[in-house]
């Protein structure tokens, strides 16, 4: 009885887990869609999605902050976050998609590049 108790906690928390690391990645994509389609600044509607990221803890503090940038940008990301941007590109922790979007945060001009369009297609 007990070991059957044991094993349904260790499927609850592996489900669990599952479940974070999916909606990190749903953040992810959602943050690099509008970042491919953005031309200047985000939408109302797209800020309101943003800043939703921003404000989840469930998300890791680079995707927060990158949420924030994308916020931000009016042409071109802040220098604030551009230096956020470096710091995550250089964390050991963060993860190749969190460090890629950051680069494409810090190199945006009025739009994305089509190179950084085909990098945020990719994730």
């Amino acid at each position: 009885m007990k070991s059957s108790l044991i094993g349904k906690l260790l499927v609850f928390v592996a489900v669990c887990s599952l479940s974070q690391l999916s909606f990190a990645q749903d953040a992810t994509k959602t943050i690099a869609g509008i970042l491919a389609n953005m031309n200047h600044f985000a939408s109302d509607a797209e800020k309101a999605t943003l800043m939703a990221i921003a404000a989840d803890e469930g998300n890791n503090r680079g995707v927060r902050a990158i949420a924030t940038a994308v916020s931000n940008i009016q042409h071109a990301a802040t220098a604030e976050d551009k230096e956020m941007m470096g710091r995550i590109m250089g964390a050991d922790m963060a993860s190749a998609p969190v460090k890629s979007i950051a680069g494409v945060v810090a190199e945006f001009n009025h739009m994305a590049s089509a190179e950084a369009k085909a990098t945020l297609a990719s994730l």
